[in-house]
């Protein structure tokens, strides 16, 4: 599903995010991506959503090669991929519902099925009371549900995560990691990037540890 070769990013200066990965995501899996701040987990996980543009290496998503693709189907591809950003990125001048209903707007959906699936979504995050609401005046966990609910509300083939759990209580923490678990179960393969390894203890998934820009450490080689 999701394959890097021998992938490096070098920003300006020759300051090296990644270098020479090689990782292989099967399709349907749910896999962490962990290491300290710095460790190059967020460049990985917008080179898989073509934010990034390696440096050298092959990026393949579903047996699409990356680095050969035009802006057109790049932007085909995303169709297919849910992100949740570590800043939420939510539109402040729009409602909840508006925020999650314009990934289903990009898509063509009719207007009459973009309310039963964002009604759908909102109220297995627990906030189909705050339709309306403006994001900005939500909690940091309300918002967070808010971002995974967009990115969840079209059945993605593939999910990215960047720090989902960051600054949430326990139950929070949980409940997201409950729905990481049902998009998986239902076909989604997940990539999360975190630094929390509470997170890795509770969740009992696989996980690929990054240091300085290099894997240092896959969980799958040691099964």
């Amino acid at each position: 599903m999701i394959q890097l070769h021998n992938v490096s990013v070098s920003y300006q200066g020759d300051v090296s995010a990644l270098g020479g990965i090689s990782l292989h995501v099967r399709k349907g899996e749910f896999l962490f991506i962990t290491g300290a701040s710095g460790a190059g987990k967020s460049t990985l996980l917008r080179l898989v959503f073509a934010a990034v543009q390696p440096t050298s290496g092959q990026i393949l998503i579903d047996g699409q090669n990356l680095t050969r693709m035009g802006r057109t189907q790049i932007a085909m591809l995303r169709r297919s991929i849910g992100v949740v950003f570590q800043d939420f990125k939510l539109l402040p001048n729009r409602t909840v519902f508006e925020n999650v209903a314009i990934t289903l707007e990009v898509l063509g959906w009719g207007q009459k099925d973009i309310g039963r699936k964002v009604f759908h979504v909102l109220k297995r995050m627990g906030l189909e009371h705050k339709l309306q609401s403006n994001p900005l005046r939500l909690s940091g966990g309300e918002q967070q549900r808010v971002a995974l609910a967009r990115a969840l509300v079209n059945d993605p083939k593939i999910l990215l995560a960047d720090e989902p759990t960051g600054n949430l209580d326990d139950t929070n923490r949980e409940q997201i990691l409950d729905i990481f678990r049902e998009a998986n179960i239902k076909g989604t393969t997940l990539l999360v990037a975190t630094h929390d390894r509470r997170l890795l203890d509770n969740c009992h998934k696989d996980f690929v540890v990054l240091e300085k820009g290099r894997i240092v450490e896959d969980s799958r080689e040691q099964q």
